[in-house]
């Protein structure tokens, strides 16, 4: 997860390793990795930003549906870096697969997103500066209400298929969030899908893996490589924990993907295995949310 050894995954994993990271970052500023790819099939959709009311008062997320019609909801929950262009295409790529999706700025108690400007790694100290009391901020209980406040946000659209379950995803920071999601609203919550997530499995009270067994959900864990090398057993207990349970869950570490490969401004952004984990969560959603 996000942590001292970040610097030393960046040189082995970094995707311009010839780049120094502020060359990096420029280029993303300059939006040369928000380019994903588009379905053939894609349905044309509507977005907007929205304020969503929560016990602490007002996030500021986006919301993005199909044009017509009424659909599955989708809560998405970004990495430590928030709310920003790169989800909000993630969010619009989701909703042209059919599906009506809110990405949350996780950090509204604090600030409006976006908390960084565009091209920002967590690799530079002043965003760590930035982000890390944004995130140290949050726990168990807000990201309860929080996932309550969302789900019933969705509930409340007419773009979204009340008959139908709700996803939920979350990348970095996010992956325990989603699984407090579905503990937190079981009977609405089908589906959650954890990239890169970090404290998944931890010695705490309030680990997020003791609450498998409240859960209905189904769910697919795409593992970093470099994750998985410094907490090998985590998938394990995963395993174990949801087959007790009785629920289905896709448990696997993506080789050579590393912390934060998935959204396309990261600068370790591994586009094969990203591809890969992006068409598992659309075959995850396909069945259990159908």
């Amino acid at each position: 997860m996000c942590d001292q050894h970040f610097e030393e995954d960046l040189k082995k994993y970094m995707r311009h390793p010839a780049m120094s990271r502020r060359q990096f970052g420029a280029l993303v500023g300059v939006g040369m990795a928000m380019l994903l790819p588009r379905a053939a099939d894609a349905l044309d959709v509507r977005e907007s930003d929205v304020n969503v009311k929560t016990p602490d008062g007002v996030a500021d997320c986006y919301f993005v549906h199909p044009a017509s019609g009424a659909y599955a909801g989708v809560v998405i929950w970004p990495d430590i870096l928030g709310l920003r262009p790169a989800f909000r295409q993630m969010g619009k790529r989701l909703a042209e697969s059919g599906y009506s999706v809110l990405v949350v700025n996780p950090f509204y108690r604090q600030k409006r997103a976006p908390v960084v400007p565009a091209g920002a790694s967590f690799a530079d100290e002043s965003t760590r500066n930035t982000v890390m009391p944004l995130a140290q901020a949050l726990n168990a209980t807000t990201h309860v209400t929080d996932a309550k406040a969302f789900v019933a946000f969705l509930d409340s659209q007419a773009a979204v298929d009340k008959n139908r379950k709700i996803g939920t995803t979350g990348y970095c920071m996010g992956g325990p969030i989603v699984m407090r999601t579905a503990a937190a609203v079981p009977g609405r919550v089908g589906a959650g899908a954890s990239f890169h997530g970090g404290g998944l499995v931890t010695k705490q009270p309030d680990s997020p893996h003791l609450l498998v067994p409240t859960m209905k959900a189904q769910f697919l864990f795409a593992v970093a490589e470099n994750d998985d090398q410094r907490e090998p057993d985590a998938k394990n207990v995963l395993r174990d924990t949801f087959a007790k349970a009785g629920l289905p869950a896709e448990i696997e570490v993506y080789a050579g993907a590393a912390h934060g490969w998935c959204p396309p401004d990261s600068a370790v952004y591994n586009e094969p295995q990203a591809e890969r984990a992006w068409s598992r969560l659309l075959v995850l959603f396909g069945k259990a949310l159908a």
